[in-house]
């Protein structure tokens, strides 16, 4: 597999070769290099990075890019150039709010088994859920990955320099979430659908009045979904409410007080509501909250129950396919960098699982 921007670096080697570029030349630019060959001023600036740690090319401020004096022989250079220390040319960044065993360890196993296939390494940066985090990691990995493959944090607006690096053409793929108007890749479950499915099967069960219960889902777009097809379920029946307001499970904002606010939240929501059979939480530790907060007298179904596996009840639940979104995100990726047309978003299949039937 050739890189975009080895492919860049292949021609300015050859051109050296045949002498098309001596000693003190100037070198095209960046922006002259993108256009001919149809690729981001990111990635043509990488190429010229490469090239200059390897001793072929010199960078002057003001001024542009210069074949070096003197320079190193030629006869063993190849691409990809892999000049002393410098890192994989084939590296992959991953961003991530978190990891754990109720959602993403899997998710975080397939990528790095994937990537493992391809001869790609894998640098993993948490992000603890804030969105400053993630921007810090999006400019420091930019200049040192090929590609992101990014789980994007809970948040009122969308990072600026994710956006920045999508709309200059930087190798994108999300997992779990997309950006809604936003033209990049994302691997994901059809949340729309799978929440739809949930709540009808507790519809089915008899439960007219169900509540649907996470945090803000503004510009989170998981959240969002599943509160549409949630809503949609009640076309002809049952009757929905909604309690979306609860903050404590967001990565770096569980603290003693804050659970203790967000049960009370329950409690007062429940007692105001006494006819709610059934919560359908947005994910797993949100409805280990609500079950705890409501005694265990009311059903709860959530996306993603490991259950017993982390000492925690099991629900009826949507199991999202977080190998296939993994593998699938390595793929797409790595077809951005073959400068290949890829979709925008990619549905991995879902199902649902009835502790009680299994």
């Amino acid at each position: 597999m050739v890189l975009l921007y080895e492919r860049v670096c292949g021609h300015v080697l050859e051109q050296l070769r045949r002498g098309a570029l001596r000693p003190g030349d100037r070198v095209p630019s960046e922006m002259e290099l993108a256009a001919q060959f149809g690729v981001s001023r990111i990635t043509s600036k990488r190429a010229l990075e490469v090239l200059r740690e390897a001793g072929l090319v010199e960078r002057i401020r003001g001024k542009g890019t210069f074949v070096v004096r003197r320079l190193p022989d030629l006869t063993d250079l190849s691409v990809p150039l892999r000049p002393g220390t410098r890192r994989d040319a084939r590296s992959i960044a991953l961003i991530v709010p978190d990891m754990s065993e109720a959602y993403g360890l899997d998710l975080l196993n397939a990528i790095e088994e994937r990537c493992a296939e391809y001869g790609a390494h894998l640098v993993v940066r948490r992000t603890h859920g804030r969105q400053s985090d993630e921007e810090k990691a999006v400019d420091s990995l930019v200049s040192t990955a090929d590609g992101l493959i990014v789980f994007p944090v809970h948040g009122d607006f969308y990072n600026a320099s994710l956006l920045r690096q999508v709309l200059d053409g930087y190798p994108v793929v999300l997992v779990d979430r997309h950006l809604s108007g936003i033209p990049v890749a994302a691997v994901l479950t059809d949340n729309v659908a799978a929440a739809r499915a949930l709540t009808t099967r507790l519809l089915d069960q008899g439960h007219e009045h169900i509540a649907f219960v996470s945090p803000p889902p503004v510009n989170t777009s998981s959240i969002e979904d599943r509160l549409e097809g949630f809503r949609t379920a009640f076309s002809e029946r049952g009757h929905p409410y909604e309690l979306t307001d609860l903050r404590s499970t967001l990565p770096g904002s569980t603290t003693t007080d804050s659970v203790r606010a967000d049960m009370d939240v329950l409690r007062a929501f429940r007692d105001s509501r006494p006819e709610v059979t059934a919560y359908f939480a947005c994910e797993y530790n949100l409805a280990r909250m609500v079950d705890r907060a409501l005694g265990g007298d009311r059903v709860v179904a959530c996306f993603d129950s490991p259950g017993d596996s982390i000492g925690g009840p099991p629900f009826l639940h949507v199991r999202q396919n977080q190998t296939e979104m993994g593998r699938r995100a390595v793929d797409l990726l790595l077809a951005q960098l073959r400068d290949e047309p890829v979709q925008n978003l990619s549905y991995v299949p879902f199902e649902l699982v009835d502790p009680e039937r299994t």
